[in-house]
């Protein structure tokens, strides 16, 4: 690309010059001649003859260093601003050539040459960077449904090769926890296929105004027999100028629920949660707050994705798939809404925080 830019400025400055040359050449001496014409009877012919050639003379000599000499210097000036643009152009080819071939750790530093350029740059390290994030999910949502598919499969097979070899009859506790396991993959198919249609926009949506009121205390009403079961206090907080949302009310409380299911799952027995609803401006506030483990601030970027975990192994023993959040998210953009979570670090809590438009 260098020797092409090079060449192109090339070629304009040796038209130039030629040009300037010929038009000099050619307007030059006839003005000149013009201005001698009215002075000739002062100056013989002769001498009008030498002076016109002189003129010619050092007219040629003069034009021709100095094109040469503008040449060299403006040939200098190409060869550096064609280096100068071609380097990051070539550094940013040599660096998707990279990330194709799936290195997405490259980067590129910014040329320094414009602002167009670094936009250029800048862009390229952030494409890079999610890339980079969309690699370590797909590794992990493989790494995860491995898992996940593994242990109920496992103990299926088990509980059929001792049945095959008769070491085990087949019972209640058996079929119990056949049914069990089956019922494991049924809920991960289940929930792969809802977030797959939540994230396509392939929801069977149907809004209608509702107060914010009624989806809290509905949702938490759906959740009050596991807190008293594991002895975690449920409360409730309504802003009495929340007003009504316009909402699926079967998906919106199927958010709700997530959250406050989400919440009791990391929250010990004695210390409680709080589903709220209030203004946060023109917009409608739903907070889900709980008193439990906190979550560790590398983690809340990604709470959102598929089987992310922020603590694999225990969230593993609870029974989650890590897809709950993932269908709370896709099902509050689908209404035009934001969700988001926050927490000061372990042992602080953690609020998850939905946001919409009011009706």
């Amino acid at each position: 690309m260098a020797g092409r830019l090079f060449v192109a400025q090339v070629l304009v400055l040796l038209t130039g010059g030629v040009t300037l040359g010929l038009v000099a050449a050619a307007v030059g001496p006839r003005i000149f001649h013009d201005h001698l014409e009215r002075v000739s009877g002062a100056v013989d012919a002769q001498a009008v003859a030498h002076i016109e050639e002189a003129y010619a003379s050092a007219s040629a000599v003069s034009m021709g260093v100095g094109l040469l000499v503008a040449l060299l210097a403006a040939l200098a000036v190409s060869a550096y601003v064609a280096r100068r643009v071609a380097r990051p152009v070539g550094q940013l080819a040599d660096a998707a050539s990279e990330v194709a071939d799936g290195r997405y750790g490259t980067r590129v530093a910014l040329p320094g040459i414009g602002r167009e350029f670094d936009t250029v740059a800048e862009s390229f390290n952030a494409m890079a960077a999610r890339l980079a994030d969309v690699e370590a999910t797909r590794r992990r949502l493989l790494a995860d449904l491995g898992h996940e598919l593994r242990t109920p499969v496992a103990t299926i097979e088990a509980y059929v090769d001792a049945a095959e070899d008769g070491v085990a009859v087949p019972d209640e506790d058996t079929w119990s926890v056949l049914r069990a396991q089956t019922a494991r993959l049924r809920r991960l198919a289940e929930d792969i296929a809802a977030v797959s249609r939540a994230e396509e926009h392939q929801l069977d949506l149907h809004p209608r105004p509702i107060a914010a009121a009624d989806l809290v205390r509905g949702a938490v009403a759906a959740a009050r027999p596991g807190y008293e079961a594991k002895g975690v206090r449920l409360r409730e907080r309504i802003d009495a100028t929340a007003g009504h949302v316009d909402v699926d009310p079967d998906r919106m409380g199927q958010v709700l629920t997530n959250l406050l299911d989400n919440a009791l799952a990391h929250t010990p027995p004695g210390a409680a949660v709080t589903a709220a609803v209030d203004r946060d401006g023109t917009l409608l506030r739903f907070t889900v707050t709980d008193t439990g483990e906190g979550i560790e601030a590398e983690h809340l970027p990604h709470l959102f994705e598929r089987f992310y975990r922020a603590e694999p192994a225990r969230d593993r023993e609870r029974g989650g798939s890590g897809i709950g959040l993932a269908i709370v998210r896709a099902i509050v953009a689908e209404h035009g809404g934001t969700v988001s979570a926050a927490s000061d670090g372990p042992g602080t809590g953690a609020t998850f925080t939905v946001t919409l438009p009011p009706a």
